[in-house]
């Protein structure tokens, strides 16, 4: 069983200005495409979505977490990994393996230029505001 991050305890334990939240906020902005074209159509349903494990994938590289079992552990003991599962049971580390394996080169360019272009739309907003 996975917990669920109330939004209002959210809110009280992780700041707006939290390096997670802005990790939310940019891949689900993101043209994500590119993800979309390594899984067929047909078949069987991921484990976790694969939306979710991009975002815990990058978050646990930002926090210096490249172990598959690390990035497991951290998926149920911290807080900041919790909020982004949003309600989604953690991923076991044989799926986060074969995610970064082979959903991951396929795409990991496209996505790279996708949020370079996101970051600098951002740096843009920011100076005209």
């Amino acid at each position: 069983m996975q917990l669920k991050i109330d939004e209002a305890f959210a809110e009280r334990v992780i700041p707006a200005n939290d390096s997670v939240r802005l990790l939310e906020q940019t891949v689900e902005e993101m043209d994500l495409s590119p993800l979309w074209s390594t899984y067929k159509r047909l078949g069987r349903k991921p484990a976790t979505h694969p939306v979710t494990l991009l975002k815990v994938l990058l978050y646990a590289n930002m926090e210096g977490i490249y172990s598959s079992r690390d990035i497991e552990s951290a998926c149920k003991r911290d807080i900041n990994f919790i909020w982004l599962l949003n309600g989604a049971k953690a991923p076991n580390h044989h799926e986060i393996a074969r995610f970064r394996s082979q959903r991951l080169p396929a795409c990991a360019e496209l996505l790279f230029y996708t949020n370079l272009r996101q970051s600098n739309r951002h740096k843009e907003r920011n100076i005209v505001e």
